[in-house]
């Protein structure tokens, strides 16, 4: 579809891929990584530039140079859903999940930036707000993380004010049950008995495992499992989600929205990656669908991407304030925002569209040879 005569049009996008080496080893239950690659996208109209980006594979640039970028461009600036509907069309064969997905997604979110850019709005004002204050949970406490420095991590976020807070658990696949209760335990002495305390297997535990490990964490006052079992086993998640007492959640791996039509009847609360899904376009949608099943949609990670949208839907729960990525989005952009209190405050200081402005120096710092 072209645009109509006199509307502003897509007239580039540029790519870059940046890889930042973690501040120390990091693993989940089953992975270990010591670097993140974020492919950061530029979408341009006239002087006018819309930020959007992923995390993954640096692949992810070649599908937006080789595979969407002709298809954005000449779009309609305005119409994004539109320019969304034609990338997602244009990559049936190539296969849309996994780093397809986060291709789009990072375009996306770099095209809502642009509309809102064009217009001089916050992008939470051209959305629409149903809120101004968009809670947050603290999120790290990896596996590989020692008593200090998850001491060092959780006491950080309360010294900002936070009063949610998350650690990994289910380390090497779940075969060290008893030091993940063990850790689960520190954590609850260091946060106090007031903080809400989640967890993440990251899929790590087999179907009783997750039971007779939820069922433990009940007496730690563990409010969330986030991927008991493999967000996969929707069979798996409904069992663990009727065995125990913590609020079952998945879905960061969801790359359409049929995936989570599949996945809101077996857990207490869906979680989406703007990042991976096919960007705001696509995780408002999931919003929707949240709302019908009677369920709050959480924020995956990205937080700078999602607090804006975050602000537009009356069911959010919270934004994952993820160590890896807040360590990344304050590094790389200026007028990122402040978690100060537990929550953030998108548009507040009426900077338009995301209000997030790169950092030329830094980019080129970890600008990834390709």
């Amino acid at each position: 579809m072209t645009a109509p005569r006199d509307t502003p049009v897509i007239e580039a996008l540029q790519v870059q891929v940046l890889t930042f080496p973690t501040d120390a080893p990091e693993a989940d239950g089953t992975l270990a990584w010591d670097a993140t690659t974020m492919i950061l996208v530029q979408a341009s109209c006239g002087e006018t530039t819309g930020l959007g980006w992923t995390y993954g594979d640096a692949a992810t640039a070649q599908v937006v140079t080789g595979q969407l970028k002709d298809i954005a461009v000449g779009q309609s600036a305005f119409d994004v859903p539109a320019a969304n509907e034609a990338m997602s069309r244009a990559v049936r064969n190539a296969g849309r999940p996994g780093l397809v997905a986060g291709a789009i997604s990072a375009v996306d979110i770099a095209l809502w930036d642009l509309k809102a850019r064009l217009l001089d709005l916050p992008l939470v004002d051209l959305l629409g707000a149903t809120r101004r204050e968009v809670p947050v949970y603290g999120s790290g406490g990896f596996t590989t993380y020692d008593h200090s420095r998850l001491a060092e991590q959780l006491g950080g976020w309360a010294d900002q004010g936070f009063t949610r807070f998350k650690i990994k658990i289910g380390e090497r696949w779940g075969s060290r049950e008893r030091r993940d209760l063990e850790r689960t335990e520190q954590a609850r002495r260091m946060v106090g008995d007031d903080a809400e305390l989640y967890v993440d297997a990251n899929g790590a535990y087999t179907r009783k495992q997750a039971v007779r490990v939820g069922r433990t964490l009940a007496g730690l006052g563990v409010s969330w499992f986030e991927e008991p079992v493999s967000s996969d086993d929707l069979t798996g998640l409904a069992l663990v989600r009727d065995s125990v007492t913590a609020d079952v959640t998945a879905g960061e791996y969801g790359y359409d929205l049929p995936y989570f039509a599949r996945m809101a009847p077996v857990v207490d609360c869906l979680q989406a990656d703007a990042t991976r899904c096919g960007g705001l376009t696509v995780w408002l949608r999931t919003a929707a669908l949240a709302q019908a099943h009677g369920l709050q949609l959480s924020g995956h990670c990205a937080p700078h991407a999602h607090a804006h949208a975050a602000a537009s839907i009356p069911n959010v729960r919270h934004l994952e304030w993820f160590h890896d990525h807040v360590r990344i989005e304050n590094l790389l952009f200026d007028g990122a925002l402040s978690p100060a209190g537990g929550s953030v405050h998108p548009g507040q200081d009426g900077a338009p569209g995301l209000g997030l402005t790169v950092r030329p120096e830094v980019a080129e710092r970890f600008r990834a040879c390709t």
